[in-house]
């Protein structure tokens, strides 16, 4: 069991995990509508639980997000974050209130808190994971974004790409690993120790060889055309043809919509406040 464990959170886990979420790879509702659409959904999704101080409106929009992560198949991984940094951010917030003489209005408070950053980052990944790097530069662009904004959306997934590949420190897989220690030591920290001084002795090498990826994604895309197919609007609409608003958008905004609203008269209706 312990070993199957190991095999699972490994590196080149990680590595494929991220891979997966960066090129949306994984399918799901969002992936199959209009890019456009997806950031016009991820917006409504990001801006109305900050109108409202109703937890029942907050429950609403957390379980609304709760079945949009399910919906977009978002990784293990991402996932395993949220839930590792929301759960902390929670013990922290009531353990800082409780040492400092909050009461029970404090802690709805911090309820309150939580359900909306858990409402907008349910969203954005459910949103940003089903968007592979042409995606959403050809949204941004279709939405009169800058130039440079969809450049740099498809420029830093490949050289994120790149920092996997040839940036991180020596694989177990080339044979130039460096070997754990011979004695953990109290509570590890032999292990920690030589991790914390791998990560220093690479961070040069990533931000140089980052450097490098950056330049020849960026010659590579030039040489193409990338910069002026942006600019010019036969380019433009050559390169957008491929986008359609379908029935299958409409549905998810409008149903978005309407759980938004019915969320809102709910709160209304069983009003919970601090």
């Amino acid at each position: 069991m312990a070993r199957k464990t190991h095999d699972v959170l490994s590196v080149d886990w990680v590595r494929l995990e991220l891979l997966r979420t960066a090129y949306s790879t994984r399918g799901g509702l969002f992936a199959r509508m209009d890019p456009r659409m997806v950031i016009a959904w991820y917006l409504v999704m990001a801006i109305a639980p900050w109108f409202t101080h109703n937890l029942t409106v907050l429950i609403g929009f957390f379980a609304l997000g709760v079945v949009s992560v399910i919906l977009a198949r978002v990784g293990p991984l991402v996932l395993g974050l949220f839930v590792i940094g929301l759960g902390a951010d929670v013990i922290a917030l009531f353990v800082a209130a409780f040492l400092f003489g909050g009461d029970l209005t404090t802690l709805i408070a911090l309820a309150e808190l939580n359900l909306k950053l858990g409402a907008v980052s349910m969203a954005s990944m459910a949103a940003f994971v089903s968007l592979d790097p042409e995606k959403l530069s050809d949204a941004l662009l279709a939405l009169r974004a800058p130039s440079c904004s969809p450049s740099g959306s498809a420029t830093g997934t490949g050289c994120c790409r790149s920092w996997w590949t040839s940036t991180s420190p020596c694989s177990r897989d080339s044979g130039c690993a460096t070997p754990p220690p011979e004695r953990r030591g109290l509570l590890g920290w032999r292990v920690v120790w030589q991790w914390c001084v791998m990560a220093v002795t690479a961070f040069y090498p990533i931000m140089l060889n980052t450097a490098k990826n950056v330049r020849t994604t960026v010659e590579a895309l030039e040489t193409r055309g990338f910069t002026y197919g942006a600019k010019n609007a036969a380019g433009r609409t050559l390169r957008l043809a491929y986008l359609r608003v379908s029935g299958l958008d409409v549905a998810v905004l409008a149903a978005t919509a309407l759980t938004v609203i019915g969320a809102y008269w709910l709160g209304a209706q069983f009003p919970l406040h601090r």
